[in-house]
C-alpha cells in the first residue's frame, strides 16, 4: 500500500524519483526521444527531444499527478483530490484520479479556454469556476476542501508532483548517456526541479538550463537575485509558463540549475514553427521555449549533445502564432 500524501522531506531526492517511476510505470507512457539532422544543422548542436507531448493527457503533468494520486491513502481516496488549474495539470489530475476511482474537484478560472474546460470535464472531474485571479482560485479551492475534505494536489508545490515530473528526465538520461546539457521550460518549476534532481544524479557533468519567455522572466530574475521574484502581468504566448516559483522549487533550482535562459516571443514562434515542420510533431508554445533558448544561445550549445524536455502538445489550434510566412 503506497504511503499517503505525507511529505517525508521538503525536497525529493533521486531515490524518490526512482520510487515514483516504479510506481507510475504501469500508468504512464515511456515517451520517445526524437532527433532531427535538420535541427542539428540549424542549431549547430546534437539535439535530443524527450517528447512529453505524447504523454497521456498530452503533457508531462500526468507523471506528477499520477504519482500524487497513487500515493494517496484509502481515506484520502474516499474524500477525493482538489487543485486549481486552467491547463495541463487540471486534465492530468482529473485523469489520474479517474484511473484510481478517486473524485477530482478542479477549480478553473472562468476565462479558461473552452477546449480545456471540455477536456477536464471529459475525465469526470467536478469543475468549480471562479474569477481569473490567484486569490479567487485559492479561495475556491479552500472552500472545496472545507466542504469535502479533499486533498490538495498543488500543480508544482508538492513533493510527489516534483518527484513524478523528474521521471521524464530519468528516462531521458537512461536512453541518452552523458548528455552535455539538458534544457527544460520553467514556470512554477516542478518540471525543472525534478529534471535537475534526476540529471544531477545520472549525468553529473551535464549543464542544466531552464528556459522561459522574456515576458515572464521571474525565474531568471529569481536565480539572478537569489530571492523569489513575482511574475509580471503575463503577456507571453507560452501560457503554460505564467506561474511563479515556490520556495520548494526555487531551492532545487538555486542549488542545481546552471542558468535560466530567456527568449522573445518571436524566437518562441520560430522554434515552434521548426518543431512542427521539421520534427513533424504538435507542440504548444511552452514546449518550444527550450529550443528557442538553444537557437538564441548557440555559443553555449555548439557541438554539444543537448537534450530538450518537450513539455506538452496541447496547443490551442484556434490561436496558433505562426501567421503568414515566406
Amino acid at each position: 500500500m503506497p504511503a499517503g500524501l505525507r511529505v517525508m522531506s521538503f525536497i525529493p531526492k533521486f531515490e524518490d524519483i526512482e520510487a515514483a517511476l516504479r510506481l507510475i510505470r504501469p500508468y504512464v507512457h515511456r515517451t520517445p526521444v526524437l532527433t532531427s539532422r535538420q535541427l542539428d544543422a540549424i542549431s549547430g548542436a546534437k539535439l535530443f527531444f524527450k517528447c512529453e507531448n505524447f504523454q497521456k493527457t498530452g503533457a508531462f503533468k500526468f507523471r506528477g499527478a499520477t504519482n500524487a494520486v497513487q500515493n494517496l491513502t484509502e481515506g484520502q481516496c474516499a474524500a477525493g483530490v482538489v487543485t486549481h488549474s486552467s491547463g495541463n495539470h487540471a486534465a492530468a489530475l482529473a485523469h489520474a484520479a479517474a484511473m484510481r476511482g478517486v473524485k477530482a474537484y478542479i477549480v478553473m478560472p472562468s476565462s479558461a479556454p473552452g477546449v480545456k474546460k471540455r477536456a477536464v470535464a471529459g475525465y469526470g472531474a467536478e469543475i468549480t469556476f471562479c474569477e481569473p485571479t490567484l486569490a479567487a482560485r485559492e479561495a475556491a479551492a479552500a472552500e472545496v476542501i472545507e466542504q469535502t475534505g479533499a486533498t490538495m494536489v498543488h500543480p508544482y508545490d508538492n513533493f510527489y508532483i516534483i518527484a513524478g515530473q523528474g521521471t521524464a528526465a530519468m528516462e531521458l538520461a537512461d536512453e541518452i548517456a552523458d548528455p552535455d546539457a539538458v534544457i527544460a521550460p520553467v514556470g512554477g518549476g516542478g518540471l525543472l526541479s525534478g529534471t535537475a534532481i534526476a540529471i544531477r544524479h545520472m549525468a553529473p557533468h551535464a549543464k542544466i538550463y531552464g528556459a522561459e519567455p522574456l515576458l515572464a522572466d521571474d525565474a531568471a530574475r529569481s536565480l539572478r537575485t537569489g530571492v523569489i521574484q513575482p511574475a509580471l502581468p503575463p503577456r507571453t504566448i507560452a501560457d503554460g509558463l505564467l506561474t511563479s516559483l515556490c520556495e520548494r522549487t526555487f531551492t532545487v533550482i538555486r542549488e542545481n540549475v546552471d542558468d535560466i535562459l530567456t527568449v522573445t516571443e518571436e524566437q518562441i514562434t520560430e522554434a515552434m514553427t521548426l518543431m512542427w515542420t521539421r520534427l513533424k510533431i504538435v507542440v504548444e508554445p511552452s514546449s518550444a521555449v527550450p529550443l528557442a533558448a538553444v537557437l538564441a544561445n548557440r555559443e553555449l550549445f555548439s557541438g554539444k549533445r543537448s537534450a530538450i524536455i518537450v513539455s506538452g502538445g496541447n496547443a490551442d489550434l484556434s490561436k496558433l502564432p505562426f501567421g503568414q510566412r515566406e
